[in-house]
């Protein structure tokens, strides 16, 4: 019983800080590392980024939709602008797919240590920080161009080191750039679905096949959680960050690597 309760637990966790700028990976790493909670494997964690993984695409359904209908009916100057979005996100993509190969140890494996999840959190809350007081937030997602979107991709990159934070790095790397912070988030949510559909792909390789009856329950659980928390997760950062702004997630940060470190 306890490992249902414990599931739930880690679903919520993945659910609220997969698409938050606070890193999803350390926060599922950190129960396990500090208190000795239960590492639920693998699986879970494929089962609860299949819940995320869901949740963005399901709250993003009508772009997807149109999207994919920009390509498929390529004179269609309406959907000009879905087509050339789409064409962003695949270049952005494309420095996480080179470097990603060379990161799927660390995914399996989850070769991670508290220190290291501290000092990525300090350091990318202190470029968040510096980017957010700087940015002059001026262009929308209308103003992206090819170049812009393969260099806000390659600050996904920095997202492999644990606690970096993709959804933070992105957002950084948008700021840098000029970006308004909601658009820049926008951007970067929609990369969440490449980039969790390739580290899907290496977290299968080493998928556990001998699996029990309990072992399902507690995966298709954690897929359920972490897909409806993901979602409102979502419309709670999208709706509220030009509100709230981005000092409450870096202050956490800075909390959160500081303890850490003491710890």
């Amino acid at each position: 019983m306890a490992d249902y309760f414990i599931a739930i637990f880690m679903s919520v966790i993945q659910g609220l800080t997969e698409f938050l700028p606070i890193s999803s990976s350390a926060h599922l790493l950190i129960p396990s590392l500090i208190f000795g909670i239960t590492d639920l494997g693998l699986n879970f964690d494929i089962a609860v980024h299949f819940g995320t993984l869901t949740a963005v695409v399901f709250y993003f359904r009508d772009d997807i939709v149109k999207i994919c209908n920009s390509f498929y009916n390529i004179k269609d100057v309406d959907l000009a602008s879905h087509r050339k979005l789409g064409l962003f996100v695949l270049i952005a993509s494309i420095p996480a797919i080179i470097i990603g190969p060379f990161f799927s140890d660390t995914l399996i494996n989850r070769q991670v240590t508290i220190h290291s999840i501290a000092i990525s959190n300090l350091i990318f809350a202190n470029l968040l920080l510096v980017a957010y007081l700087l940015s002059k937030q001026k262009l929308s997602m209308q103003q992206l161009t090819f170049l812009s979107a393969f260099l806000i991709g390659c600050f996904q990159i920095f997202a492999f080191f644990p606690g970096a934070s993709r959804s933070g790095v992105l957002i950084t790397g948008a700021l840098i750039l000029g970006f308004n912070l909601k658009d820049g988030s926008k951007f970067a949510f929609l990369l969440a679905i490449p980039a969790i559909s390739g580290a899907l792909i290496f977290m299968i390789l080493g998928f556990d096949q001998n699996v029990n009856l309990n072992e399902i329950l507690i995966l298709i659980l954690g897929f359920l959680i972490s897909a409806f928390v993901a979602f409102f997760s979502i419309e709670f950062f999208l709706r509220f960050v030009n509100k709230i702004g981005m000092y409450p997630f870096i202050f956490y940060r800075f909390v959160l690597g500081l303890i850490l470190i003491i710890l």
